[in-house]
């Protein structure tokens, strides 16, 4: 008995002293906190005290500026009364009386004298001026940067022939950016840097002395270095220098990716800066295999582990290659790659130059990048080299082709068809999605995933004709009185679509069909697609892509080929109103993003929906673009509307001129 006593007391000891312990522990956690939240109030009061000082001194500076601006008027008023007495001093001396008067008293012993003072005296004499009133001189207040500014075309003049070209330039656009949650620090040549500056938050700017501050503002998640051959960073990237290597130790501290991009230059002049980051990567592929030899050649400093090696080509950047035109017409010649672009412009100015000729000749040899980039942005690019003499055709019988047939020529729909080439070829935003990928970074952004409503107007199988070839299309809902409507939807269309169809309902307007349909719609951008019309394949993504570089949140076309049956004409509405923001675009060719058709709604008409929402659009300052004329139909069989401002393509089909 007396042992589980000795023992019961003994754990219980146990527990008062690990109690105690656990007491002295919380007391100790509670002192420290509260030794914390005295660190907290102290430095919230000096925070405050400091808030008070700099609100002080702010008011302060703004009473030294008013007092400086008051002394500053005072003395130029001052000024100019001193001005002004001089000037009535200077009046009254060559004033005739005073001069009279000087030669009487200078004269009156000396008859000889005084004759020649009064001649003197009689000569007229010029008076002074009147002086004026000087503008106060103003401190001028330093101005915000604003981002990108800098990167601002300034060049507006082109030398063609020997004589001078006056041109708009192109305005390169500030942002926003594809990955706002990304940030990178970035050393990049200037076309480099146009390509990466809408993929991220990026910095740059930085140099060799004061990285470090300009990147603790906000810690990079990636630093890419181009194999740059000017500015700040080329001896160091050349030689591998001291300043390279402490900002990739800086960078490294932090946990931060690093990337050697390689764009031009000899592989062995960059390969020990290159040795020394995480990844390589290269814009060449043909260098891609020289780059892993000489790598694998190479050993790795202690301590670093050979770096990975990775393809990031020049592609086509949305934000610049576009067909936005610039304003006024092209300049209607067909120039060569030299004219184009003389070795003095800087990138800016070369966005600019692609948008302004007719056409331009690219000789053999011609890097595909940048040939891309001139079709992205809408120019045509034609095989023949306007330099060289062509041979004399003799002249054809008949009246000359008439300016309509010119403007639909062949060349325009070979340069919308190249442009779509150049962008289906992959954008900027894909290969870095692919850089992204490589070193272990998240490459998420919005995507423009489309839900098509399909209005059938008694034809079902030819308006599920229209959808099926689209791409990007994830969802379709149709509204249709055929009561096999979903099962034949579902049979015409990919199984990656999901399809739902609604039947319409007596007394319910085509405004209400509609707004039931888009409760149902999950894309990113709605489409509205009219089942009597023609809808080119590529319809949906030409339509898509101005979302990529315009900031509209509905597009659609105002410019558009109409075919009337029952004369077998067709017709081109608005010709020149293609990749412009516009009042209005047709119904037919609606593309809007989700949430922003959910907030506007459709009328409850049934005729003239998409005229009421496009006035609704103008109300509420809901931006509308209108792309270009090509993959789109409208097919009545007569329509007088359609007419207005139109002009006559061709007797015959529509087809080889609108589905390029």
């Amino acid at each position: 008995m007396a042992g589980d006593q000795l023992e019961s007391t003994r754990l219980a000891l146990r527990d008062a002293v690990a109690q105690a312990e656990r007491a002295a522990e919380l007391a100790r956690l509670l002192d420290a906190a509260q030794a914390r939240i005295a660190d907290a109030e102290r430095a919230s009061a000096e925070a405050n005290a400091l808030r008070e000082r700099l609100e002080q001194a702010e008011k302060g500076l703004a009473a030294a500026q008013a007092a400086e601006e008051k002394l500053r008027r005072d003395l130029a008023e001052q000024r100019y009364q001193a001005e002004v007495a001089r000037w009535k001093l200077s009046s009254v001396q060559v004033a005739r009386w005073s001069r009279l008067g000087d030669a009487i008293k200078t004269g009156k012993s000396n008859p000889v004298r005084l004759a020649r003072g009064l001649r003197g005296a009689a000569k007229p004499a010029k008076r002074p001026a009147a002086p004026k009133r000087q503008p106060i001189p103003v401190t001028k207040k330093t101005d915000r940067q604003v981002p990108g500014a800098s990167f601002q075309a300034t060049t507006s003049t082109r030398i063609i022939g020997g004589a001078s070209v006056k041109l708009k330039p192109f305005r390169v656009p500030t942002g926003p950016n594809t990955r706002p949650h990304l940030t990178a620090a970035v050393v990049a040549e200037p076309h480099a840097e146009a390509l990466l500056r809408y993929e991220w938050r990026q910095t740059a700017g930085f140099t060799p002395g004061d990285f470090a501050r300009a990147l603790s503002a906000e810690i990079p998640h990636l630093l890419l270095v181009e194999s740059v051959t000017e500015g700040p960073w080329a001896d160091e990237v050349r030689e591998a220098g001291p300043a390279l290597r402490a900002l990739l130790a800086w960078c490294a501290e932090r946990g931060i990716r690093t990337v050697f991009w390689h764009t031009h230059g000899e592989v062995g002049r960059f390969a020990a800066a290159a040795s020394l980051f995480e990844h390589v990567v290269s814009a060449l592929p043909g260098t891609v295999k020289e780059w892993g030899a000489t790598l694998a050649a190479r050993e790795p400093e202690p301590g670093r582990r050979p770096p990975s090696l990775g393809l990031l080509p020049f592609a086509v950047q949305p934000r610049v290659h576009n067909p936005l035109p610039l304003a006024g017409d092209r300049f209607d010649r067909v120039l060569t790659l030299a004219e184009l672009l003389p070795a003095h412009l800087a990138y800016p100015d070369v966005l600019t130059s692609y948008r302004w000729p007719r056409a331009v000749y690219c000789p053999p040899g011609t890097e595909p990048w940048r040939m891309a980039e001139l079709a992205a942005c809408g120019t045509p690019i034609t095989p023949v080299n306007p330099a060289e003499p062509v041979a004399a055709t003799p002249p054809q019988a008949g009246p000359p082709a008439p300016p309509d047939a010119l403007a639909l020529s062949a060349d325009d729909r070979r340069a919308h068809v190249a442009l779509r080439q150049s962008y289906a070829a992959g954008t900027m935003s894909q290969k870095v999605d692919d850089l992204l990928g490589a070193v272990g970074l998240p490459s998420a952004r919005a995507t423009l995933n489309i839900s098509v409503i399909l209005i059938d107007r008694g034809d079902l199988d030819h308006a599920l004709a229209q959808v099926a070839p689209q791409k990007g299309v994830v969802q379709l809902v149709v509204l249709s009185d055929a009561p096999d409507a979903a099962e034949r939807a579902r049979a015409a269309m990919p199984d990656r679509v999901d399809v739902a169809a609604r039947r319409t309902e007596s007394g319910l307007t085509l405004g209400g069909m509609l707004n039931r349909a888009l409760d149902l719609c999950e894309g990113d951008l709605v489409a509205v697609m009219d089942g009597r019309d023609l809808y080119g394949e590529h319809y949906l993504t030409d339509l898509a892509r101005p979302f990529l570089f315009t900031t509209a949140d509905i597009v659609g076309k105002a410019a558009y080929f109409a075919h009337m049956r029952d004369v077998a004409a067709t017709v081109l509405r608005q010709p020149s109103a293609e990749y412009s923001y516009l009042p209005e675009v047709s119904g037919a060719t609606l593309l809007a993003r989700r949430t922003v058709l959910r907030g506007i709604g459709f009328a409850d008409v049934s005729e003239g929906w998409d005229e009421v929402l496009m006035r609704q659009c103008r109300a509420d300052g809901i931006k509308v673009f209108s792309a270009d004329r090509y993959g789109y139909v409208c097919v009545r069989d007569r329509d007088r509307w359609l007419l207005g401002a139109a002009r006559l393509v061709d007797y015959g089909p529509p087809e080889p001129h609108a589905l390029v």
